[in-house]
């Protein structure tokens, strides 16, 4: 939300009031006034503080493959947001990926979706994706990742800002995930020595044409470019700068609003755009490439950048994520 500061400065009344009420929220639940509803699995909840992507999907993914080769029983529960029919681009993109290893839980009421696998199933891990502002379902572990290339003491709260609570509440967390930088990140939410702070970066597994065989391909097996890049995420420049860092050739670049379902019209422009710019071939996400379908007839290649996640301590990160699960306390229901 690059809102102008003008317009920043009259929503800031309204940003008063909604930070006002996330804080009031907060504190009835910490103090036991409003009631959390727990599962029996483990709940580990992966979630932000901002509007946008800062890798929490990757994450998601990261952390479901490690339980299953665990041996460990895994579920997913999400709102599945802009979604519809019980799904949404977010939840195709991890079908895609973990496949029937793991149950699937979408919904509105996190708590609902999880006892009706439970009923089914035994369930070890219940991943809940962006689950930091859902204080309805009583976690084990808080993970919240933050985009490293921001300034949190820059941005504001929602509406004129981005940010979806206070910085201070960081203090909930258990973990901090930095994403984009090996920097610990600039911010001031006090009690920095109750979490654990880790960095992560994407990285590039290979690209899978739209359309076509489902193996990957390598930069050399798609052809040297140029190609024109195009994403509907939360945080698009990210997007752009990993394809810089995989010196992948860009001769120009379209941007869409986050979850944006692609229209034919949408193809028809992007199509003339990138014969403009001389691209041989666009280039996009894997959650896009789920917002393509049944849109017609594409001319030019669309290769998917596979991605996964790499952790800078993943040994460390294992072992705290293991101490507080461990340590963590198991209310009623």
């Amino acid at each position: 939300m690059n809102f102008p500061l003008l317009i920043r400065v009259l929503l800031w009344p309204l940003s008063v009031l909604y930070g006002g009420y996330v804080w009031v929220r907060a504190w009835l639940y910490a103090q036991g006034w409003l009631k959390q509803r727990r599962l029996q699995g483990k709940v580990i909840s992966v979630g932000n503080l901002t509007v946008g992507g800062t890798g929490k999907t990757p994450m998601v993914v990261w952390l479901a493959e490690k339980f299953l080769a665990e041996g460990k029983r895994v579920a997913i529960l999400s709102r599945g947001y802009r979604g519809s029919g019980g799904t949404s681009d977010e939840i195709k993109l991890l079908k895609h990926r973990l496949g029937e290893r793991v149950a699937f839980g979408v919904g509105k009421d996190r708590f609902a979706e999880g006892r009706h696998i439970e009923e089914r199933q035994t369930i070890d891990v219940f991943l809940l994706d962006d689950g930091f502002q859902h204080l309805q379902l009583a976690r084990d572990l808080d993970i919240v990742m933050l985009d490293g290339s921001r300034r949190l003491k820059d941005q504001w709260l929602l509406p004129s800002g981005v940010l979806r609570e206070p910085i201070s509440a960081c203090r909930r967390a258990d973990i901090l995930v930095v994403t984009r930088k090996t920097e610990r990140p600039d911010m001031e939410a006090g009690a920095a020595d109750k979490y654990s702070v880790f960095y992560a970066q994407t990285r590039l597994l290979g690209f899978r044409r739209y359309g076509g065989q489902p193996h990957m391909q390598d930069l050399n097996e798609i052809g040297h470019g140029p190609f024109f890049a195009f994403c509907g995420i939360g945080n698009p420049r990210a997007f752009f700068d990993d394809l810089s860092r995989w010196h992948i050739p860009v001769a120009g670049q379209s941007i869409f609003r986050d979850h944006h379902p692609y229209k034919a019209a949408d193809l028809r422009r992007l199509q003339t755009a990138a014969q403009s710019a001389g691209a041989i071939a666009f280039v996009t996400t894997e959650k896009d490439s789920e917002n393509l379908a049944k849109t017609g007839e594409i001319a030019l290649p669309v290769f998917v950048a596979v991605i996964d996640f790499v952790l800078s301590a993943e040994s460390e990160f294992l072992a705290a994520l293991g101490r507080k699960l461990k340590s963590s306390h198991r209310g009623a229901a």
